[in-house]
């Protein structure tokens, strides 16, 4: 029990505070790793962080022009859509009025070839009509002639004679034709 004795009745010493020699030797072992990471580790450290803030910083600078490019041709890009649009709707009202134009002027010319055809056509039907009456009189002249001829008992072939017969009598077959159509359109 002595030696318990003689440890309870020495001072009781602080866990907390460590003794002297070592808090020495630790500070000094504390100042030389201290003062080998601030002369050898901190500026390789630094060096690192200057050299990855410095690619950072260029990076975003980069980032920025790349925005700024984009934003430009987007701005371009809008610009040539925006022309395009204007020039394809000029190019359709173009055609549209080109178009009506065409349309005008084959309509005109489809007009015009009707009126042509419609002309060539009551010009040919004249001819016809004509050349029908010139033949009718002939061959009505004749068969009167001959028709004459036989009623008579004599050839009736003097053909001046024969060819006034032949128009007195068919002139007033016209007369009488004409007549008979202004009497019909009257009584309408």
């Amino acid at each position: 029990m002595n030696a318990l004795a003689n440890m309870a009745a020495e001072v009781p010493e602080n866990p907390l505070i460590p003794p002297i020699p070592e808090l020495v030797i630790g500070l000094i072992a504390f100042f030389i790793v201290f003062g080998f990471l601030a002369k050898k580790l901190l500026p390789n450290i630094n060096k690192v962080l200057d050299e990855r803030r410095t690619l950072i910083e260029g990076r975003m600078e980069e980032a920025e022009a790349t925005q700024a490019e984009a934003q430009q041709v987007l701005a371009d890009y809008r610009a040539q859509l925006a022309d395009a649009r204007h020039e394809a709707a000029r190019l359709r009202q173009e055609a549209q009025e080109q178009g009506a134009t065409l349309i005008a002027e084959m309509r005109a010319e489809g007009q015009r070839q009707r009126e042509d055809i419609i002309a060539a056509g009551h010009a040919q039907i004249e001819a016809d009509r004509k050349q029908a009456a010139l033949s009718l009189r002939q061959d009505v002249g004749k068969l009167a002639t001959e028709l004459a001829g036989k009623l008579v008992g004599e050839s009736l072939e003097d053909a001046a004679r024969q060819s006034r017969t032949i128009d007195r009598f068919l002139d007033e077959v016209e007369a009488k034709a004409a007549s008979d159509t202004t009497k019909a359109e009257a009584g309408r």
